[in-house]
């Protein structure tokens, strides 16, 4: 998976005591917790990722609670950020590229007069000035940097090269030889900025876009440098702040559904949730069967649909496949089988 926004700070963390895999075994190499045996849990957790944990890390933790046989996170948030991180349980991991390829919000800020390898609080400062910015000057800058623009990664990213990650390369002190790329950013504002050498932003960009890399840019053109020193994620796909679920709260809730006081299907939003931007396609039972041994179905008679491209295929209320739609025809790409927990009416009827 391509992250957005990763820094080498997932490769330098220390040991987490609070680390389920780091305490997972006693003193005595004995295990502290009998092992709970694996379910199959379909949805998303939208996680409000603390700072200071990796994404790795969050959705270790998160299938931990869940006791989930599969999870996945839709998007690397580094470990000096928080907000969003979309994690994909059981056959919600088949949704996974819809939401990587949405739009992404963040709200940052960039500390002005010091560039630092990482771009960002974890690097070695590589660049200082004792200019700082303006806002008129900075919001003049802005339009340079909204739409459709050429963006070269941070040295320490996870861009590939020949096989290695860029931030790999870096580590080793190789100069990582990284070329500018095509991203786009919807929308960027300043929203605070303050004489004592911070502004805050706001920026909507699509998939690929590194917004230590925009703080880095701008800095540059200001002749004053500067680097991300907070980051937070509001948005990814069709998950939003009011779908973000702390740790805390979940963890409580987990307790809750342990003691029989709830459920843990009330922390879950439907897999079919990933796919709002695709049309929902009604099927009877007679064609759901067919669809489900992975066969086509011709869709024929007035009622037909008259579209075509990527559908999510319902039947009675309830995802069946991902499909692609053309000449009548209905043949299916991705079938899901929802069966074990998911989530509940209440959060369904939430969204």
């Amino acid at each position: 998976m391509q992250p957005d926004d990763a820094s080498s700070a997932q490769l330098r963390q220390p040991r987490d005591n609070n680390d389920p895999r780091n305490n997972a075994r006693g003193k005595d190499g004995g295990n502290k917790q009998p092992r709970r045996d694996k379910r199959d849990v379909h949805g998303w957790v939208v996680l409000d990722k603390p700072i200071g944990m990796t994404s790795t890390h969050a959705v270790a933790v998160v299938k931990r609670l869940f006791s989930a046989k599969r999870a996945g996170h839709a998007g690397t948030l580094d470990p000096l950020a928080s907000g969003g991180l979309p994690i994909a349980m059981g056959e919600a991991t088949k949704t996974v590229p819809f939401v990587m390829d949405g739009r992404k919000r963040y709200r940052f800020t960039v500390a002005w007069g010091e560039e630092r390898d990482t771009d960002d609080t974890e690097g070695k400062v590589t660049q200082t000035s004792d200019i700082r910015p303006t806002a008129e000057a900075i919001r003049a800058l802005l339009p340079r940097f909204t739409g459709l623009i050429e963006q070269t990664p941070p040295q320490y990213s996870a861009i590939k090269i020949a096989g290695e990650r860029a931030y790999d390369m870096a580590r080793d002190g190789e100069i990582v030889p990284l070329v500018p790329r095509p991203v786009e950013i919807h929308e960027l504002t300043l929203v605070e900025h303050d004489d004592s050498g911070k502004s805050v932003f706001e920026a909507e960009c699509g998939k690929g876009t590194y917004v230590r890399a925009l703080a880095r840019d701008i800095g540059r053109l200001l002749g004053c440098y500067g680097h991300i020193c907070a980051l937070r994620r509001t948005l990814v796909g069709p998950f939003d702040e009011a779908d973000m679920i702390p740790l805390e709260q979940l963890q409580a809730l987990c307790d809750r559904a342990a003691s029989g006081e709830g459920s843990l299907a009330d922390a879950l939003l439907p897999v079919e949730t990933a796919l709002d931007d695709i049309p929902a396609l009604a099927v009877t039972r007679a064609d759901a069967a067919r669809l489900h041994r992975g066969q086509a179905v011709l869709l024929r008679g007035r009622d037909a649909p008259n579209t075509s491209g990527t559908v999510y295929v319902t039947v009675a209320g309830r995802l069946l496949a991902l499909a692609e739609l053309g000449n009548g025809e209905l043949i299916p790409k991705r079938v899901f089988n929802l069966s074990g927990l998911t989530a509940s009416s209440a959060r369904k009827e939430s969204i």
